[in-house]
């Protein structure tokens, strides 16, 4: 991920000197410490740019999505703290693809970790492309992402250092999804194999908790193995029945907020979008609770739940 500040030259031309340092250590704290709560390794500072690495020095299975997680958290954080009263912008470019990373470069401060390889290079380029607040990702990183975000195709577009066009997405919001196993393998789906006894287990706990006798099941497995696929054969086989399916998903990179399933489920069920309003957010929780028995005091603490604004919240 590759991440630059906007205006940085018109900043430099009416600053003091001293001034522009203080606003750009404040910029790269405060993206150091955005980037940092998605696992992101800042490899290098390079004035007001600043280039990540995520899956080095570890690998997850989720590297691009905690990729673009940071980088609209890191746009959004960057334009709502105001530094020495100026609102800041960045653009970022994200790129996908094999590295060798070497030995580390430089001591103390000027320490770097490179990484040798296209894809830098292909982040840079792409980040030159976003404009200011957005995010611009390659199409490697778009198949890895599957739905779990809103995209804009911005076609194959020609950069500087390669030879063939490379198609281009700009990153408007994640998506509010139901189901993350379905977000990212959607075209992708595997076929079920070997799990004929854990599918009769699970329906026979389904057919006693109809009669009556409540069923917890508990699937628990290294990463990788099928669980959640297995959910998704469950579903399959119960379509037409008549239940309420709902999901709940943790994130390793919401580790402090413990409540964050409950709140990914209250976004989704109300419909809230990235991009909406305070007035409208709020209006869209009022209109979800409209039919229930919610009183004021817990629709007050559900907006809570949301950073919405608490006064005046009615039922």
């Amino acid at each position: 991920m590759f991440c630059d500040l906007v205006g940085s030259t018109e900043l430099s031309s009416r600053l003091d000197p001293e001034d522009l340092n203080e606003l750009i250590r404040a910029y790269q704290a405060r993206v150091a410490e955005t980037i940092g709560r998605f696992g992101g390794f800042i490899a290098r500072y390079m004035g007001d740019g600043l280039l990540v690495y995520f899956g080095w020095p570890e690998a997850t299975e989720n590297d691009a999505e905690r990729a673009v997680h940071a980088a609209l958290a890191t746009a959004d954080a960057v334009a709502a703290t105001p530094m020495r009263g100026e609102t800041l912008r960045v653009r970022i470019g994200i790129a996908t693809g094999l590295v060798v990373v070497g030995d580390q470069i430089g001591t103390g401060e000027a320490r770097e970790q490179t990484a040798i390889g296209e894809t830098p290079n292909r982040a840079a380029r792409l980040q030159a492309l976003a404009t200011p607040g957005r995010v611009v990702i390659d199409a490697t990183t778009r198949r890895q992402i599957g739905e779990l975000f809103e995209c804009r195709s911005l076609g194959a577009v020609p950069l500087k250092g390669l030879a063939e066009p490379v198609e281009v997405f700009e990153v408007t919001s994640a998506q509010a999804v139901q189901s993350r196993f379905e977000a990212l393998r959607r075209t992708r789906r595997t076929e079920l194999v070997g799990r004929e006894e854990e599918l009769d287990l699970l329906l026979r706990r389904w057919a006693q908790a109809k009669a009556g006798h409540g069923r917890v099941v508990l699937i628990s497995g290294e990463p990788g193995i099928g669980k959640s696929r297995l959910l998704a054969a469950l579903d399959e086989r119960l379509r037409g029945e008549s239940l309420t399916r709902l999901r709940y998903y943790c994130s390793p990179h919401q580790q402090v907020s413990p409540l964050h399933p409950i709140i990914g489920q209250l976004e989704f069920a109300a419909g809230l979008q990235r991009d909406d309003t305070t007035d409208e957010r709020l209006r869209k929780l009022y209109a979800m609770l409209a039919e229930t028995a919610t009183s004021p005091e817990d629709l007050a603490l559900l907006a809570d739940l949301l950073s919405l604004p608490t006064v005046g919240c009615r039922s």
